[in-house]
């Protein structure tokens, strides 16, 4: 408790509530300030709460703080029957339920803020059955459904987002390294243009590298997917691994099991079966009857007031101290004999009830197997439906969605720089267009001044010279450097060729080795795995026999200990009884008289004189009191008829209290002529004195 209160003054003294308290006068809060306390904490997971408590009635207060404590799912500490002292506690204010509720609440303060936001969105409105027959109704009620489904999708990714970790600054920086990045691509390619614009034949020499590119990203995809199928037959073979020792177990499990012993699995799984049908299930039927037909008895009441659960709190009280009153004269009656009985019993009732849990831990073991088989086929079955393919780790996954991340941003960029060459693309077709249009004037222009001079295609002529000599030497130029380029390809491709088999010479020997090495570890691996086991089942059947063993003998001496413990005590008893026998004899014996008087017999004796002289004396009192029952019942009676004869005269009497004075005093005559023939007649009936019979006042 010390540490709880430590805990709660802890943490309402930190933000946001810094409330400065320390241990003496937190406990000294009274009921009001600790209501107004837990609904401060209330109102921090929750704003709508955030109220001062005396500005509504205590039931209000109660019935709020319950709801939101009922969407925050809190079980208050006990079973069923304390929730009505719990809701009592929250109304007054009362420590014990105040402290255990702020301390829950504290200690996870961030997860319910974010269950009570869920809660305005996710608690479901319940429309009548009747109110749906509406289409628009319906259709309203349908939407909403839709909604909060989608708001359920949308803060499942919000969660997974915040999750993986990626935080806006980061984006940032990347953001703001790959258009560094781009920069710096963007100007190599400008440079390496302008370099290539001057070479001859630049577009052949592109073409030819672009075709090398493809075929390398060819050659690292074949790569990758050799690694692929190399893992895939690696896990295909750990598998067939697991299958083939699997089928050993079944088949060494199906050599060795004997129909004994099958015979006595089969006759445990009856017996538990049989236990959890004749005696667990029907008990908790029982039980559950029980408890609904309470709930529907408490359901068919009427609502009960604070004042109806007071009383009721009251008979309970009091019916549980009848309980243990009649428990303790219960005990009190059984005779020594029986105290072995009742310590029989009470094992008894000990082993019934670890039977019984562990029944209840055999039939949870049972359901979580069937739930992780279940897991197990749904999970084997998607493997299927996946080729095969299996689930990603947790780096792993990582590792993919970095490798989608980086290859978006590639496609992005290489999409940017597709859309730049495409408008420079339209840009230069247009240009080209005009200076086509222009070529075709200038043509026709100088056609006609030809026309004019008397030299119609002078300079058609001239073009096409000048032209075809300009391919020739363009085609002899590019057949020397394609010649000196080829032949300077082939060495370069000869001495990597070269080069690349002397460096894997030594790594290709080393790996058949490490191959042969591998296969020889993993034989020696399951031959070691299979021994392990065997030896690991032989321990663990030798560990659980000894373990029944030893505790069978811990039962043992517990037993003999009890044993041992009682006989001390009933030997300790005997020896006082037999010392206190042996005084009373000493004393009875003894010829001091005052000696005597302290035996026991003598107090006795004189004890039981005493109550017989008592017992003469209420037999005589209850002779008389027989005889004048009659006459004094009688004379009761006649009181009481006496009572309310004069009561009617009271009222009479107010009755005409305004008549006047004359009629008054003949009523004060009339009323005392009948007092005394009343009084007469009494005395007459009685056969007593007046002085008895009659009050104060006429005596």
């Amino acid at each position: 408790m010390g540490d709880q209160m430590q805990f709660i003054v802890e943490k309402l003294n930190q933000e946001p509530f810094r409330k400065n308290y320390n241990l003496i006068s937190f406990d000294s809060l009274e009921s009001v300030q600790l209501l107004q306390l837990l609904n401060d904490v209330l109102g921090e997971i929750d704003p709508k709460h955030a109220v001062d408590i005396r500005e509504e009635l205590p039931e209000q207060t109660a019935k709020r703080m319950l709801s939101l404590l009922g969407i925050l799912k809190y079980k208050p500490p006990g079973n069923v029957s304390d929730l009505s002292a719990f809701r009592q506690g929250l109304v007054t204010g009362s420590k014990p339920v105040i402290h255990p509720l702020l301390h829950w609440l504290l200690q996870r303060t961030n997860e319910l803020k974010k269950r009570a936001y869920l809660a305005r969105f996710l608690v479901k409105l319940e429309v009548p059955a009747e109110f749906l027959q509406d289409d628009t109704v319906a259709d309203i009620n349908k939407q909403y459904e839709e909604l909060m489904e989608a708001f359920k999708n949308l803060h499942k990714e919000y969660e997974q987002l915040k999750i993986s970790g990626l935080s806006t600054a980061e984006i940032r920086r990347d953001i703001s390294a790959m258009e560094e990045e781009k920069d710096q691509l963007v100007k190599r390619v400008e440079r390496l243009k302008k370099r290539v614009e001057t070479v001859q034949n630049h577009q052949r020499m592109l073409e030819i590298a672009r075709q090398l590119r493809l075929e390398k990203e060819r050659e690292e995809s074949l790569a990758q997917q050799k690694q692929e199928q190399k893992s895939q037959l690696f896990h295909a073979e750990q598998r067939l691994q697991r299958a083939q020792l699997q089928l050993k177990e079944m088949q060494d499990a199906v050599a060795d099991s004997k129909p004994e012993s099958l015979m006595k699995k089969l006759e445990e799984e009856i017996n538990f079966n049989s236990y959890l049908v004749t005696e667990k299930m029907p008990r908790e039927l029982e039980s559950k009857k029980a408890s609904v037909y309470l709930l529907q008895k408490v359901v068919a009441e009427p609502a009960m007031t604070q004042s109806d659960l007071t009383a009721l709190q009251s008979e309970i009280n009091e019916v549980n101290a009848q309980m243990n009153q009649l428990t303790e004269k219960r005990m009190m009656k059984y005779e020594p004999t029986d105290s072995k009985f009742s310590m029989y019993r009470q094992q008894a009732s000990i082993i019934s009830r670890k039977k019984e849990a562990k029944a209840e831990e055999l039939q949870a073991a049972k359901e979580e197997m069937s739930r992780l088989e279940r897991q197990v086929q749904q999970r084997s079955s998607q493997a299927h439906e996946l080729e095969g393919s299996e689930i990603l780790t947790e780096d792993e996954l990582k590792q993919y969605v970095n490798k989608l991340r980086s290859k978006n941003t590639l496609y992005k960029k290489k999409r940017l720089e597709i859309a730049e060459i495409t408008a420079e693309y339209g840009i230069l077709q247009r240009t080209e267009e005009l200076l086509k249009q222009r070529h075709e004037a200038i043509q026709q222009q100088l056609q006609a001044i030809e026309e004019k001079k008397g030299i119609s295609g002078y300079s058609y002529t001239q073009e096409e010279l000048e032209r075809v000599s300009a391919v020739k030497s363009e085609m002899d130029e590019m057949k020397g450097q394609t010649l000196d380029n080829m032949s300077e390809m082939v060495k370069k491709l000869n001495a990597v060729v070269a080069e690349k088999k002397a460096s894997l010479a030594p790594v290709i020997k080393e790996l058949r080795q490490l191959r042969q090495k591998c296969q020889e570890l993993t034989q020696e691996c399951d031959e070691k795995k299979i021994q392990y086991d065997s030896c690991a089942a032989g321990l663990e059947s030798n560990r659980s026999a000894l373990e029944q063993e030893v505790k069978g003998l811990l039962e043992a001496c517990a037993q003999e200990e009890s044993n041992y413990r009682y006989i001390h005590c009933m030997k300790r008893t005997l020896e006082v009884q037999l010392q206190r026998a042996k005084e009373e004899m000493k004393a009875y014996v003894s010829p001091d008289p005052q000696e005597r008087r302290k035996a026991i017999r003598e107090q006795y004796t004189r004890m039981i004189l005493e109550q017989e002289n008592l017992g003469k004396k209420l037999r005589e009192k209850q002779k008389v009191v027989r005889e004048s029952h009659g006459p004094n019942m009688k004379q009761r009676k006649m009181w009481q008829d006496f009572e309310q004869l004069m009561e009617c005269k009271r009222e009479c009497f107010q009755k005409q209290q305004n008549q006047a004075a004359i009629g008054q005093v003949i009523q004060e005559g009339v009323l005392q002529f009948l007092y005394s023939i009343w009084f007469w007649w009494i005395n007459k009936e009685s056969n007593r004195p007046v002085c008895e019979a009659s009050p104060p006042l006429f005596q």
